[in-house]
Protein backbone atom coordinates (compact mmCIF):
# COMPACT_ATOMS: atom_id res chain seq x y z
CA UNK A 1 0.00 0.00 0.00
CA UNK A 2 1.45 3.37 -1.02
CA UNK A 3 2.26 6.10 1.49
CA UNK A 4 -0.71 8.32 2.29
CA UNK A 5 -3.37 5.78 1.32
CA UNK A 6 -6.31 5.82 3.72
CA UNK A 7 -6.24 2.67 5.82
CA UNK A 8 -9.27 2.31 8.09
CA UNK A 9 -8.69 0.56 11.39
CA UNK A 10 -12.07 -0.68 12.59
CA UNK A 11 -12.44 -1.52 16.26
CA UNK A 12 -13.56 -0.13 19.58
CA UNK A 13 -11.81 2.82 21.17
CA UNK A 14 -9.91 2.12 24.40
CA UNK A 15 -12.17 1.83 27.44
CA UNK A 16 -11.01 5.08 29.13
CA UNK A 17 -11.71 7.03 25.93
CA UNK A 18 -15.18 5.49 25.69
CA UNK A 19 -15.95 6.48 29.28
CA UNK A 20 -14.68 10.05 28.80
CA UNK A 21 -16.66 10.51 25.57
CA UNK A 22 -19.82 9.16 27.17
CA UNK A 23 -19.27 11.34 30.26
CA UNK A 24 -18.89 14.49 28.15
CA UNK A 25 -22.04 13.75 26.13
CA UNK A 26 -24.12 12.90 29.20
CA UNK A 27 -22.96 16.04 31.04
CA UNK A 28 -23.92 18.28 28.11
CA UNK A 29 -27.36 16.69 27.91
CA UNK A 30 -27.99 17.10 31.64
CA UNK A 31 -26.91 20.74 31.73
CA UNK A 32 -29.20 21.54 28.78
CA UNK A 33 -32.24 19.96 30.45
CA UNK A 34 -34.18 22.53 32.46
CA UNK A 35 -36.31 19.95 34.26
CA UNK A 36 -33.27 18.07 35.51
CA UNK A 37 -31.62 21.29 36.68
CA UNK A 38 -34.83 22.09 38.58
CA UNK A 39 -34.58 18.77 40.45
CA UNK A 40 -30.82 19.07 40.85
CA UNK A 41 -30.46 22.64 42.10
CA UNK A 42 -33.70 24.56 42.66
CA UNK A 43 -35.56 22.00 44.79
CA UNK A 44 -32.63 21.39 47.20
CA UNK A 45 -32.16 25.13 47.66
CA UNK A 46 -35.88 25.61 48.38
CA UNK A 47 -35.75 22.74 50.88
CA UNK A 48 -32.66 24.21 52.56
CA UNK A 49 -33.99 27.74 52.93
CA UNK A 50 -37.47 26.55 53.95
CA UNK A 51 -36.17 24.07 56.54
CA UNK A 52 -33.72 26.54 58.10
CA UNK A 53 -36.43 29.19 58.37
CA UNK A 54 -38.94 26.67 59.71
CA UNK A 55 -36.44 25.54 62.36
CA UNK A 56 -36.71 29.01 63.89
CA UNK A 57 -40.35 28.27 64.78
CA UNK A 58 -40.58 24.45 64.87
CA UNK A 59 -38.56 21.97 66.92
CA UNK A 60 -37.08 19.54 64.37
CA UNK A 61 -35.63 17.33 67.07
CA UNK A 62 -31.97 17.97 66.17
CA UNK A 63 -29.13 19.03 68.40
CA UNK A 64 -26.98 22.00 67.47
CA UNK A 65 -27.66 24.80 65.03
CA UNK A 66 -30.28 23.87 62.46
CA UNK A 67 -28.29 25.22 59.51
CA UNK A 68 -25.26 23.09 60.47
CA UNK A 69 -27.41 19.94 60.57
CA UNK A 70 -29.60 20.66 57.56
CA UNK A 71 -26.97 21.90 55.09
CA UNK A 72 -25.08 18.57 54.81
CA UNK A 73 -28.43 16.81 54.53
CA UNK A 74 -29.42 19.00 51.61
CA UNK A 75 -26.09 18.26 49.92
CA UNK A 76 -26.95 14.58 50.32
CA UNK A 77 -30.40 15.29 48.89
CA UNK A 78 -28.76 16.95 45.88
CA UNK A 79 -26.67 13.83 45.25
CA UNK A 80 -29.77 11.65 45.52
CA UNK A 81 -31.94 13.84 43.30
CA UNK A 82 -29.34 13.96 40.54
CA UNK A 83 -27.90 10.46 40.64
CA UNK A 84 -31.20 8.66 41.19
CA UNK A 85 -34.30 10.60 40.18
CA UNK A 86 -32.93 12.63 37.27
CA UNK A 87 -30.82 9.77 35.96
CA UNK A 88 -33.62 7.19 36.15
CA UNK A 89 -36.16 9.42 34.38
CA UNK A 90 -33.76 10.57 31.65
CA UNK A 91 -32.49 7.06 30.99
CA UNK A 92 -36.01 5.64 30.97
CA UNK A 93 -37.10 8.01 28.22
CA UNK A 94 -33.84 7.53 26.29
CA UNK A 95 -34.68 3.84 26.32
CA UNK A 96 -38.24 4.50 25.17
CA UNK A 97 -37.23 6.75 22.27
CA UNK A 98 -34.57 4.35 21.01
CA UNK A 99 -31.50 6.35 22.04
CA UNK A 100 -30.13 3.48 24.10
CA UNK A 101 -30.91 1.01 21.33
CA UNK A 102 -28.64 2.95 19.00
CA UNK A 103 -25.95 3.19 21.67
CA UNK A 104 -26.24 -0.56 22.06
CA UNK A 105 -25.09 -1.03 18.45
CA UNK A 106 -21.82 0.68 19.35
CA UNK A 107 -19.06 -1.13 21.27
CA UNK A 108 -20.46 0.34 24.50
CA UNK A 109 -21.07 -2.13 27.32
CA UNK A 110 -23.59 -1.71 30.12
CA UNK A 111 -20.72 -1.04 32.54
CA UNK A 112 -19.23 1.63 30.25
CA UNK A 113 -22.62 3.31 29.86
CA UNK A 114 -23.09 3.35 33.64
CA UNK A 115 -19.55 4.70 34.15
CA UNK A 116 -20.16 7.50 31.66
CA UNK A 117 -23.43 8.46 33.31
CA UNK A 118 -21.81 8.43 36.77
CA UNK A 119 -19.00 10.64 35.48
CA UNK A 120 -21.53 13.16 34.16
CA UNK A 121 -23.35 13.09 37.49
CA UNK A 122 -20.15 13.99 39.31
CA UNK A 123 -19.67 17.00 37.00
CA UNK A 124 -23.19 18.22 37.80
CA UNK A 125 -22.71 17.55 41.51
CA UNK A 126 -19.68 19.82 41.63
CA UNK A 127 -21.93 22.62 40.38
CA UNK A 128 -24.61 21.66 42.92
CA UNK A 129 -22.18 21.69 45.82
CA UNK A 130 -20.84 25.11 44.84
CA UNK A 131 -24.32 26.67 44.51
CA UNK A 132 -25.95 24.98 47.52
CA UNK A 133 -22.85 25.45 49.67
CA UNK A 134 -22.83 29.17 48.85
CA UNK A 135 -26.48 29.51 49.88
CA UNK A 136 -25.80 27.56 53.10
CA UNK A 137 -22.84 29.79 53.96
CA UNK A 138 -25.03 32.85 53.39
CA UNK A 139 -27.51 31.37 55.89
CA UNK A 140 -24.76 31.06 58.50
CA UNK A 141 -23.42 27.56 57.96
CA UNK A 142 -19.96 27.04 59.45
CA UNK A 143 -18.69 23.56 58.47
CA UNK A 144 -15.48 21.85 59.57
CA UNK A 145 -15.10 19.74 56.45
CA UNK A 146 -13.22 16.45 56.18
CA UNK A 147 -12.27 16.48 52.50
CA UNK A 148 -11.72 12.72 52.53
CA UNK A 149 -15.10 12.07 54.09
CA UNK A 150 -16.87 14.47 51.74
CA UNK A 151 -15.31 13.02 48.59
CA UNK A 152 -15.98 9.42 49.64
CA UNK A 153 -19.59 10.23 50.59
CA UNK A 154 -20.21 11.96 47.25
CA UNK A 155 -18.52 9.23 45.19
CA UNK A 156 -20.07 6.24 46.96
CA UNK A 157 -23.47 7.94 47.26
CA UNK A 158 -23.44 8.70 43.55
CA UNK A 159 -22.43 5.15 42.73
CA UNK A 160 -25.14 3.65 44.94
CA UNK A 161 -28.00 5.80 43.69
CA UNK A 162 -26.87 5.79 40.06
CA UNK A 163 -26.80 1.99 39.97
CA UNK A 164 -30.28 1.87 41.52
CA UNK A 165 -31.58 4.50 39.10
CA UNK A 166 -30.20 2.59 36.13
CA UNK A 167 -31.68 -0.62 37.52
CA UNK A 168 -35.09 1.04 37.62
CA UNK A 169 -34.77 2.65 34.17
CA UNK A 170 -33.50 -0.53 32.55
CA UNK A 171 -36.34 -2.76 33.71
CA UNK A 172 -39.51 -0.61 33.64
CA UNK A 173 -41.36 1.34 30.95
CA UNK A 174 -40.58 5.06 30.82
CA UNK A 175 -43.89 6.11 32.39
CA UNK A 176 -43.50 3.56 35.18
CA UNK A 177 -39.92 4.72 35.75
CA UNK A 178 -41.12 8.33 36.01
CA UNK A 179 -43.74 7.42 38.61
CA UNK A 180 -41.52 5.04 40.58
CA UNK A 181 -38.50 7.37 40.66
CA UNK A 182 -40.56 10.30 41.93
CA UNK A 183 -42.36 8.13 44.49
CA UNK A 184 -39.12 6.69 45.88
CA UNK A 185 -37.59 10.19 45.93
CA UNK A 186 -40.49 11.58 47.97
CA UNK A 187 -40.50 8.61 50.36
CA UNK A 188 -36.78 8.89 51.01
CA UNK A 189 -37.03 12.67 51.31
CA UNK A 190 -39.72 12.33 53.98
CA UNK A 191 -38.55 9.26 55.85
CA UNK A 192 -35.12 8.22 54.62
CA UNK A 193 -32.93 10.18 57.06
CA UNK A 194 -31.36 12.12 54.21
CA UNK A 195 -32.01 15.67 55.47
CA UNK A 196 -32.60 15.00 59.16
CA UNK A 197 -30.25 12.66 61.07
CA UNK A 198 -31.34 9.10 61.80
CA UNK A 199 -31.56 9.98 65.51
CA UNK A 200 -34.53 12.25 64.74
CA UNK A 201 -36.56 9.19 63.69
CA UNK A 202 -36.65 7.63 67.15
CA UNK A 203 -36.94 3.85 67.10
CA UNK A 204 -36.77 3.76 63.30
CA UNK A 205 -33.37 5.42 63.30
CA UNK A 206 -31.41 2.16 63.33
CA UNK A 207 -33.45 0.88 60.38
CA UNK A 208 -33.33 3.93 58.12
CA UNK A 209 -29.57 4.22 58.68
CA UNK A 210 -29.19 1.10 56.51
CA UNK A 211 -31.00 2.73 53.60
CA UNK A 212 -28.77 4.38 50.98
CA UNK A 213 -30.41 7.71 51.80
CA UNK A 214 -29.75 7.35 55.53
CA UNK A 215 -26.16 6.20 55.01
CA UNK A 216 -25.49 9.08 52.60
CA UNK A 217 -27.05 11.64 54.93
CA UNK A 218 -25.07 10.41 57.93
CA UNK A 219 -21.83 10.23 55.94
CA UNK A 220 -22.32 13.76 54.63
CA UNK A 221 -23.12 15.15 58.09
CA UNK A 222 -20.05 13.50 59.61
CA UNK A 223 -17.87 14.75 56.75
CA UNK A 224 -19.06 18.31 57.30
CA UNK A 225 -18.29 17.92 61.02
CA UNK A 226 -14.70 16.90 60.32
CA UNK A 227 -14.91 13.10 60.61
CA UNK A 228 -15.22 10.11 58.27
CA UNK A 229 -18.26 7.83 58.74
CA UNK A 230 -16.66 4.54 57.73
CA UNK A 231 -19.68 2.47 58.69
CA UNK A 232 -22.04 4.53 56.53
CA UNK A 233 -19.56 4.57 53.66
CA UNK A 234 -19.42 0.77 53.84
CA UNK A 235 -23.24 0.66 53.59
CA UNK A 236 -23.12 2.88 50.50
CA UNK A 237 -20.42 0.68 48.97
CA UNK A 238 -22.61 -2.36 49.53
CA UNK A 239 -25.58 -0.70 47.82
CA UNK A 240 -23.35 0.44 44.93
CA UNK A 241 -21.93 -3.05 44.37
CA UNK A 242 -25.31 -4.77 44.62
CA UNK A 243 -27.02 -2.22 42.36
CA UNK A 244 -24.25 -2.35 39.77
CA UNK A 245 -24.28 -6.15 39.68
CA UNK A 246 -28.06 -6.26 39.21
CA UNK A 247 -27.98 -3.51 36.58
CA UNK A 248 -25.24 -5.26 34.59
CA UNK A 249 -27.32 -8.45 34.56
CA UNK A 250 -30.79 -7.06 33.89
CA UNK A 251 -30.41 -3.77 31.98
CA UNK A 252 -32.24 -3.81 28.66
CA UNK A 253 -31.29 -1.43 25.87
CA UNK A 254 -34.87 -1.28 24.55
Amino acid sequence: MSTGTFAPAPGAAPLPRQVLAQTAMEARLMLRNGEQLLIAVVIPIVVLVGAVRAAEHIDLGVSGRAVDVLSPGVLALAVMSTSFTSLAIATGFERRYGVLKRLGTAPLSRSTLLAGKVGALLVVEVIQFVVIGSVALALGWSPDVSVTGLLLAALLGTGAFASLGMLLAGSLRAEATLAAANLVYLLLLAGGAVILPASAYGGLGDLVAWLPSGALGEAMRDACAGTVAWRDLAVLLGWALAGSALTARTFKWE
